[in-house]
């Protein structure tokens, strides 16, 4: 164990963070998510929700601050329903630990899959609300 570091960020979870450069993504994607089908480079969180990783990343991890959507999540398809709870609890992590991202941006479903396949790596999490899947863009530490 390491002092200061979550024990929901795993070793892996912890190497791929630190590899990544300013401009690269990752996804925190909700138990449905086809992580495992569409990246090489899919990871497991089994039994964690996004929440709580969120707040366990986002200290280690500098958003980017020249991209006006550093922050992105699947957008709802027309007729069907997303709890607003999750894009809430989410916003309020990155008002807290990176007050100075904007607000939340949404993509279309396909949109977000197909940004997904060029993302560095996916985290494939325990979380099982839907539309709870998030993009983060690394920015450069300071």
């Amino acid at each position: 164990m390491l002092k200061g570091i979550s024990p929901l960020i795993s070793p892996d979870l912890l190497a791929t963070l630190c590899r990544m450069g300013h401009g690269d993504e990752i996804v925190l994607a909700d138990a449905h998510f086809p992580g495992h089908s569409i990246h090489p480079e899919a990871l497991r969180a089994d039994g964690v929700a996004i929440p709580p990783l969120l707040d366990a990343i986002l200290p280690l991890f500098a958003l980017d601050t020249y991209d006006e959507a550093p922050a992105l999540m699947m957008e709802t398809v027309p007729g069907d329903m997303a709890d607003p709870r999750v894009e809430t609890s989410y916003q309020e992590a990155l008002t807290r630990l990176a007050p100075e991202a904007p607000a939340i941006q949404k993509l279309e479903r396909y949109a977000f899959y197909e940004r997904a396949k060029q993302a560095y790596a996916i985290i494939v999490t325990g979380d099982t609300a839907k539309y709870a899947n998030i993009i983060l863009k690394k920015g450069v530490t300071t």
